[in-house]
């Protein structure tokens, strides 16, 4: 692919050049001298890397947004013609000229821009752009990010039909799992591996359909960067447990869906006087407190339930504390459990 694109670049280049090339040594004004073909060249070259530059601005622009603002550009260039023409009799021809192009800069900038804003507000039914993957219409594109494909519950997820749509898994993320699966580091070939295995497990549900896109962003490094840009270019949501990831695709108006909130949605309510049956664990940072865990793994703290490592007691919940960790309940033994290990 990447091969592909230099191709197409270099031969921009080689064409513009050799354009540029004929087109100086057929001008009047600069024909005569013999440095005029090579000018023509240095403009050629020039237009190239205009047409570079233009071509990364655009690439990251919704094809919605390119849409409104192409209608708007031509109405805006239209009405210009209509006025225009009204100064078409003027004897001064360079005057007519003058005030096309101006009149064309002022319509055409309103128009693209009123056409880039006002897009946003057109509603029609089965409204949607192709995806390339092969979205169909008013199918939810779900792209998935490296770190919650190692994860694997979005294995779980898929298959109890609690996700839907495409999955989209982009080949940048799949070259980044190869390369943690080939790490020298045993945990981190493991967790590559353990990636892959999950891709497959996926490619194996029924319920939804995955696609490898193949597109990518060169001028771009990091994945994080490439997984924004993508859902930006395919109007998808991104599924994660990354917290930076998370907040950075929201300031970009991103919808994401992060297992790791999903998980903390999903845990039992417990609630501030709620009796539970504990196994103490171990003791906890202050004195006398022991440490015991519910079954989804929060934390609960037992006030005074030190001596009682080892085994299991009846508490009472006295509080709940939520954590950008999760959540941390506090609870005391219960009077009668209490006097029971007294005596």
């Amino acid at each position: 692919m990447k091969w592909a694109w230099l191709s197409l670049k270099v031969s921009l280049f080689i064409v513009c050049a050799v354009g540029g090339y004929f087109i100086a040594d057929q001008i009047e004004v600069i024909k005569r001298y013999t440095w005029a073909p090579w000018i023509g060249v240095l403009a050629g070259v020039f237009f190239a890397l205009l047409a570079l530059s233009v071509e990364k601005i655009i690439k990251h622009i919704p094809l919605k947004v390119l849409t409104g603002g192409t209608i708007g550009l031509v109405i805006g260039l239209s009405v210009a013609k209509l006025i225009g023409v009204g100064f078409a009799g003027l004897q001064n021809p360079t005057v007519s000229a003058a005030i096309y192009i101006v009149l064309s800069c002022i319509f055409g900038y309103i128009g693209m821009v009123l056409g880039t804003i006002k897009i946003e507000e057109v509603k029609l039914p089965n409204w949607s752009w192709p995806v390339r993957g092969g979205a169909k219409a008013n199918q939810t594109v779900n792209i998935l990010d490296t770190s919650v494909i190692i994860d694997g519950r979005i294995a779980d997820i898929v298959e109890t039909g609690f996700l839907g749509g495409l999955l989209i898994i982009p080949e940048f993320v799949l070259q980044e799992l190869q390369h943690i699966a080939d790490s020298p580091d045993p945990t981190r070939r493991v967790r590559g591996r353990r990636g892959l295995d999950i891709i497959k497990r996926l490619q194996q549900e029924n319920s939804v359909e995955v696609k490898i896109d193949r597109q990518d962003f060169d001028n771009l490094n990091e994945v994080d960067a490439k997984l924004v840009a993508l859902a930006l270019r395919l109007s998808g949501k991104i599924v994660t447990n990354d917290y930076n990831l998370s907040k950075v695709a929201e300031v970009q108006g991103i919808q994401v869906l992060n297992i790791n909130q999903l998980a903390n949605a999903l845990k039992p309510v417990v609630l501030p006087g709620e009796v539970l049956r504990l196994h103490i664990l171990k003791e906890g940072k202050e004195h006398g407190q022991g440490i015991a865990y519910l079954e989804d793994g929060t934390m609960v703290v037992v006030e005074n339930a030190s001596r009682f490592l080892g085994k299991e007691v009846d508490v009472s919940v006295t509080s709940i504390l939520q954590t950008t960790a999760g959540r941390l309940i506090f609870t005391t033994l219960k009077n009668g459990e209490h006097n029971r290990h007294q005596h």
